[in-house]
C-alpha cells in the first residue's frame, strides 16, 4: 500500500474515533448536571481525537502535493 493509501486508511479510522468522541461529549451534555465532573476528561478526549485527525489530514495533503 502506498503512503497516500495508508494515510487515507488512517484518516478513516481517526475520523470514526473523532466522531465517537464528539458523540460522547454531546451525550454528556444532554445528561447534565449528572456526571458534570467528567466534562474535562471527555472534552480532552474529543480535543485529542480531532487534533490527531487534523494532523493526519495535513500529512495527507502534503503527501498528495
Amino acid at each position: 500500500m502506498s503512503d497516500v493509501e495508508t494515510l487515507k486508511a488512517e484518516i478513516k479510522k481517526l475520523s470514526t474515533q473523532a466522531v465517537q468522541a464528539k458523540m460522547d461529549l454531546h451525550d454528556l451534555s444532554e445528561e447534565l448536571p449528572a456526571q458534570w465532573e467528567t466534562i474535562p476528561a471527555v472534552a480532552q478526549k474529543c480535543h485529542e481525537a480531532y487534533a490527531r485527525l487534523t494532523e493526519a489530514r495535513a500529512r495527507l495533503k502534503a503527501a498528495e502535493g
